[in-house]
């Protein structure tokens, strides 16, 4: 058995006790992590190597920044994408046990109206276009990250109100739905679900005493991995600590 997680961590510097102790209570294979918010030379390499873990890391100062954390050797890493110029870190890539590993921080997109919301469109054309070619290297490929994509209307806690909003305008969607036309699975939609399950809450407004969330974070699967899933959920335990993060993370477990 095999546990992969994805978790929107909103700072390292301010959740890395929250992390290492989640990586303790959970034993996860890979964690992909995103919003790390630190250069670098600020990355906690020595506190994740000594709690057992090996850890790569691509970061920029106050904004982005992903790591790959896993309990197995890591092989392989790209950082960014290649086919797209892009100085926000928010793509990395490596081989751990056998699966390549994509941890991906989409970008948000602000509005609609936004350049930043062009510019998300752009990120997603040209990732696309990196797993299609990602894809017919490794048979083993999985998408991990905070995608700022509510898929469908069941993702949203209220659809009504998010009308004309980014996260869930048709344009991104569209874009979710092309990186499934790749044979990228939902891992969280292989299983029946309760209703209003998500990963993010607003911290404003009581937004996750109220459950006023959205299912914004994602583990998609090639064919193989899918047919070796066996659950996948998402951890709400760490959003009700203290000064958590307001994303939770995902876990998908694959039989061996």
């Amino acid at each position: 058995m095999l546990k992969i997680a994805t978790w929107n961590v909103n700072s390292l510097k301010v959740r890395l006790p929250q992390v290492l102790q989640w990586l303790a209570d959970n034993p996860v294979d890979v964690l992909a992590v995103q919003e790390t918010k630190m250069t670098d030379d600020k990355f906690p390499q020595a506190e994740i190597e000594a709690a057992g873990f090996h850890v790569v890391f691509s970061g920029q100062k106050t904004y982005n920044g992903v790591a790959i954390i896993a309990r197995h050797p890591i092989e392989d890493v790209v950082k960014n994408n290649p086919l797209f110029l892009d100085e926000q870190q928010r793509l990395l890539t490596a081989t751990v046990a056998g699966i390549r590993i994509v941890c991906a921080y989409i970008p948000n997109g602000q509005s609609l109206e936004s350049d930043k919301y062009q510019y998300k469109l752009k990120w997603l054309d040209a990732l696309h276009d990196y797993l299609d070619s990602e894809r017919k290297l490794h048979t083993n490929l999985a998408l991990l990250g905070d995608y700022n994509i509510a898929p469908e209307d069941r993702d949203v806690y209220d659809p009504a109100a998010w009308i004309g909003e980014n996260l869930v305008s048709p344009p991104e969607r569209a874009a979710f739905v092309r990186l499934q036309h790749l044979e990228l699975i939902d891992a969280f939609r292989l299983f029946d679900q309760a209703e209003k399950l998500y990963s993010w809450w607003d911290y404003r407004r009581m937004g996750f005493r109220l459950n006023r969330g959205m299912r914004i974070d994602h583990i998609l699967l090639s064919p193989p991995l899918a047919a070796r899933c066996t659950a996948c959920v998402i951890d709400k335990v760490p959003r009700k600590w203290e000064q958590p993060s307001d994303h939770a993370p995902v876990i998908a477990t694959l039989s061996a």
